[in-house]
């Protein structure tokens, strides 16, 4: 992630993409052109970087011209298009190429056919390498398109937030939720997980969404992913991963203003994982670290057998079951803490002690983030 001005931005598209992209849209340009001599038009200030090096990769004899025009104010496409720099040359009965570094709402497009409509060209085409299809309002045609992005303020390979940014050589998403921790949190049973998010969330002021909690307000509330969930249950089935991350981003979006979430119970597989990091994505935000409470099988065993003298589980009151339930959980969460160690956060933390040393070793581990 990085920082430019007073906002956050998050990787979006890599350079390499980038790279392909422009040798794709070069190719098919050239192909359509033959042997004819086009004249490559920049929109400035943003195309410099597309003009140069989608003419390295154009194949065939070419001309280069630019063009300036202005209509963005901070990360908004203004109204008022501003020409600065006009066409310098006699561009009569020639194929005019428009390379455009991104086309959204079309203001600018409308702008550049204005320019050209008495310039007695051949014929004008558009380029460009990023294209915004759920902001674009105009008719024009657009000839050539390298990548459609979703309708979100990007910098980057040219294009700027107010004056930073043009100079990075891939392209960064503006995150639009700015400070939010999201951590997952595991432990096995009887490690005191419960107790220690109702600690942290309110330490945090962060909201503890229980995947088991949300499923049994699903179910009893009778919703439509309860309904849906219940079917499974009652034919013995695995609910699918997708009704439960529905069911998870239903919580993320009630609590839309939340600094972050604690996330208990939830994932459990590395396809789990993928799911929920999409989800968090599509928010703008990402899963922070997963910690994991580490506390030794006899230790657990005893606090268990304990809680099972008032809890009235009767899984809290066997031991045959209580073990088997620890082997599942090391099984289970043993390729998850390689998932996310190999993201590097995976955090250990020693889960022996006293409620409150716990929770400070927790809270050591969440300042960091």
């Amino acid at each position: 992630m990085i920082k430019l001005h007073d906002k956050y931005f998050k990787p979006f598209i890599s350079a390499e993409e980038i790279e392909e992209a422009i040798t794709r849209l070069a190719q098919e340009v050239a192909s359509d052109l033959k042997d004819e001599v086009p004249v490559f038009v920049g929109v400035l200030n943003g195309s410099f970087m597309v003009v140069s090096d989608f003419v390295k990769k154009y194949p065939k004899p070419c001309e280069v011209t630019f063009i300036k025009l202005a209509s963005y104010e901070g990360v908004k496409s203004t109204d008022d298009i501003q020409r600065l720099i006009g066409l310098t040359q006699d561009l009569s009965g020639r194929t005019v190429v428009i390379l455009e570094d991104i086309i959204d709402s079309g203001k600018t497009l409308k702008e550049i056919h204005r320019i050209f409509e008495n310039a007695n060209v051949k014929q004008l085409l558009i380029a460009t390498l990023f294209y915004k299809p759920e902001a674009y309002k105009k008719d024009f045609k657009l000839h050539y398109i390298g990548i459609k992005i979703p309708n979100k303020f990007i910098v980057g390979y040219g294009l700027d937030y107010d004056g930073l940014g043009r100079n990075l050589p891939e392209i960064y998403q503006l995150k639009t939720t700015q400070h939010m921790t999201n951590i997952v949190l595991f432990g096995p049973p009887g490690a005191g997980k419960g107790t220690q998010a109702n600690y942290l969330k309110d330490q945090y002021n962060l909201v503890h969404i229980s995947t088991g909690d949300v499923f049994r307000f699903n179910i009893k509330n009778k919703t439509a992913l309860g309904v849906l969930a219940k079917s499974f249950i009652d034919k013995g089935e695995l609910v699918p991963d997708q009704v439960t991350i529905d069911m998870l981003n239903t919580e993320v979006e009630k609590n839309a203003g939340a600094k972050g979430f604690i996330f208990d119970g939830f994932p459990r597989t590395p396809a789990q994982a993928k799911a929920l990091d999409q989800l968090m994505s599509d928010k703008d935000s990402q899963i922070d670290a997963m910690i994991a409470l580490e506390v030794e099988d006899e230790i657990l065993v005893e606090r268990l057998l304990e809680r099972g003298k008032t809890s009235g589980r009767p899984d809290d009151a066997d031991e045959g079951i209580i073990r088997n339930r620890i082997k599942e959980y090391y099984k289970k969460t043993a390729v998850l803490k390689e998932f996310y160690t190999d993201q590097n956060k995976y955090f250990g933390v020693d889960g022996i002690g006293s409620i409150e040393d716990i929770t400070e070793r927790l809270s050591t581990v969440i300042d960091t983030l």
